[in-house]
């Protein structure tokens, strides 16, 4: 039992290293999913979701080192949690070091237009872009005002007003009327023929 016990809480490497390969880590992976786009984030193909999956377990033998008790595993998740917390109350209160470590949101649309150079820059297709644009009930790219890449990976829009459509049924009544306006003038009068 008592072999159960030590495996179970005892360490397998010292604590300094288990924080110093635990703050590596984190910090590697920050600037990995940085430098390779916010579409790992928030625009995940199969492509993507694979890569994140293996990465977590790729970098776990990194944080654990050569160490399979409970002990090390709540350690190495203690820090992670401690770090983040850290970070995220420090990009809080400095902005910059928030724009650093975030990026900032880019226009993929604007007045109705695709930005090609962005579409490119953040491996976006224009069918993926298409896709995100139908699930917030946009049809067309030209009812959109402005479509961005937040620095959460999703893609927010902001549609024209009024839209293409509701212009052109506007424009379709205004003419019925205009039509109806002029039937009773038009009209035969009631003459003999």
């Amino acid at each position: 039992m008592d072999a159960i016990w030590h495996d179970m809480m005892v360490s397998g490497i010292p604590l300094a290293e288990k924080v110093i390969r635990t703050v590596a880590v984190y910090g590697f992976l920050i600037a990995g999913l940085r430098l390779f786009g916010k579409r790992e984030l928030g625009q995940l193909n199969p492509l993507d979701f694979i890569v994140l999956l293996l990465l977590s377990n790729t970098v776990q033998n990194a944080i654990i080192g050569n160490d399979n008790s409970l002990a090390g595993g709540l350690i190495g998740a203690g820090v992670l949690f401690v770090i983040n917390d850290v970070l995220v109350r420090y990009s809080y209160r400095y902005p910059k070091l928030r724009r650093l470590i975030e990026g900032r949101a880019e226009d993929l649309i604007k007045d109705g237009h695709v930005i090609a150079a962005a579409l490119g820059h953040n491996l976006i297709t224009r069918e993926e872009l298409q896709t995100a644009a139908r699930k917030q009930g946009i049809e067309h790219f030209s009812d959109v005002s402005r479509a961005r890449l937040e620095v959460s990976g999703a893609v927010s829009f902001v549609v024209k007003d009024p839209t293409e459509l509701q212009r052109f049924h506007a424009d379709l009544v205004a003419r019925l009327e205009s039509i109806e306006r002029r039937l009773p003038t038009a009209a035969p009068s009631g003459g003999a023929v």
